[in-house]
């Protein structure tokens, strides 16, 4: 629903498809999705720069980064977070329709929502990468220190902790930095993306 009036979409003459062609690649949305400490920056980071190495034109929407700007006036509440994730979604919309390979690294801790991010796209432009990781894991690294805050008492509402997170149930893609490395994560993902045609042999 929008609250707004009066309102009409314009169209361009030049279309996604136009666009495509001028890169030479698809285009679509690289959601990474996973627990605090799973390896989601690091490894969208290094796939990143892998892909411009190789010629394709990116953007990287990274959870910390959106939160100092477009989404600076949301909190964690539940619907701050639901809110957090369909704007992120709407903007991955645009980055698909401008021709890039958007990747998208975000907890998105409920499946409801990266569905709705799913459906604003079309058919084989979501790519759900599961960055899989145990609890441990994450809390063994914790490179921004939430964990120590949350067993403190200082953080509440944690995702993994106290706070749910539901896993995709048929990702697209699997990595599991509990066994592989950054580099063996972001060849898996490559691979994937030769394989399905988004990217040339």
């Amino acid at each position: 629903m929008t609250k707004s009036e009066n309102i009409k979409w314009h169209y361009s003459k030049v279309t996604k498809e136009h666009r495509r062609q001028l890169n030479n690649h698809k285009s679509a949305v690289l959601w990474f999705t996973g627990m605090s400490g799973s390896g989601k920056s690091t490894i969208s980071v290094e796939l990143e720069k892998e892909l411009y190495h190789a010629g394709i034109r990116t953007i990287r929407l990274d959870g910390d980064n959106i939160r100092h700007g477009l989404n600076k006036n949301l909190g964690f509440s539940l619907e701050d977070r639901k809110e957090n994730i369909r704007r992120i979604g709407e903007v991955s919309k645009l980055m698909v329709e401008a021709g890039l390979i958007t990747l998208a690294a975000f907890i998105s801790p409920y499946r409801k929502d990266r569905d709705e991010v799913r459906d604003l796209l079309e058919e084989g432009e979501f790519i759900e990468v599961f960055v899989d990781a145990s609890i441990e894991t994450c809390e063994s690294r914790d490179p921004k220190g939430l964990y120590k805050k949350v067993r403190q008492g200082e953080i509440k509402e944690f995702t993994g902790i106290d706070a749910p997170y539901e896993a995709p149930v048929d990702p697209a893609v699997t990595v599991d930095t509990n066994k592989q490395n950054i580099e063996e994560s972001v060849r898996t993902i490559m691979t994937y993306l030769k394989r399905k045609g988004y990217l040339s042999q």
